[in-house]
């Protein structure tokens, strides 16, 4: 009976490895999403970096066992006070993409006087949840540490994402309190804006997916088992079990695309009872990434700038 647990203990081990690789995927960059649209949204352009601003680029934030984790500043060319924070978290399935894909939406959100950082975290070609979590919250410790440095308002810090990154923005922001997910540091936010994060990790449309073993889920990838080998651990990362009485404020920023808005309407419900504020925006007929894209990308920050300026009062 040992041998048989220690066998099966050995198999799971060695298949949560088998995700990791040396080489970085680069399947969602900004010209692989274009060219996904580009047939169907001939009109879609990738949106551009804004001039006037400052950028700051690889300012390392954490360093763990030789990993150096590194993050982007953009701010107003000239500031007089500390500003509002927002931190964007890219997208890419927790598998790929970057934080240089956000520098477009980040440099039009500090035209709007905002310190805007974009964020590198672990992904699960290199370490499974809840690792890209942790790293995230060392951002948020990094940055409130740092804050007259880069002349960030530190009580007011918002968590951005998009995709994975709405996923991963999500979950950070509703999970302060969460010991499994502790960095030994206050980590609690002002507001959170979701651009298409699933809320519940456990609906079919994302944990059903794992029905070929050769063909493994992003979520499998991610957090290392299938949801029918661990239904437990996709709970875990479902923001939607952490939403309650201590909540920020929350924007969900949607594209017409269903399986993106998994959760949304359980976690508002939630939200309601405890009488904390929240605005949903759907934007119809848009691809899954259409915050990267002209002509939407600026009606994206119209409605953030516009919902923080009511929650950051």
């Amino acid at each position: 009976m040992n041998k048989l647990i220690l066998l099966l203990l050995f198999s799971i081990s060695m298949s949560a490895q088998s995700f990791f690789s040396d080489e970085k995927d680069t399947s969602f960059t900004l010209n692989s999403a274009y060219q996904k649209i580009k047939k169907e949204f001939p009109f879609a352009l990738p949106s551009k970096v804004s001039d006037g601003i400052s950028l700051e680029k690889n300012i390392e934030y954490s360093e763990e066992n030789g990993r150096r984790l590194f993050l982007d500043i953009l701010m107003p060319g000239e500031i007089n006070e500390p500003l509002p924070l927002i931190i964007i978290i890219h997208g890419g399935g927790w598998r790929s993409g970057s934080k240089e894909m956000e520098h477009a939406i980040a440099s039009k959100l500090a035209q709007h006087n905002f310190v805007v950082a974009t964020v590198e975290y672990r992904l699960s070609t290199e370490a499974l949840f809840p690792v890209a979590v942790k790293d995230i919250k060392n951002a948020i410790k990094f940055l409130k540490e740092n804050g007259e440095r880069f002349f960030i308002d530190t009580a007011k810090i918002v968590l951005m994402g998009q995709s994975a990154g709405g996923q991963l923005a999500s979950l950070v922001g509703v999970s302060d309190d969460a010991e499994k997910f502790s960095v030994n540091y206050n980590t609690k936010v002002t507001a959170i804006v979701d651009i298409d994060g699933v809320l519940d990790m456990t609906t079919p449309s994302e944990s059903g997916k794992d029905t070929i073993q050769s063909k493994p889920s992003s979520g499998k990838m991610w957090l290392g088992y299938s949801y029918k080998e661990n239904p437990q651990i996709w709970r875990d990362a479902s923001p939607l079990n952490y939403i309650g009485q201590n909540t920020p404020p929350m924007l969900f920023i949607n594209s017409s695309i269903p399986r993106f808005h998994a959760g949304r309407v359980e976690a508002i419900a939630i939200m309601e009872k405890h009488g904390i504020y929240s605005e949903v925006h759907t934007f119809e007929n848009t691809p899954h990434t259409f915050w990267l894209f002209d002509p939407w990308q600026d009606k994206v920050v119209d409605v953030v700038v516009a919902f923080l300026l009511k929650v950051l009062k």
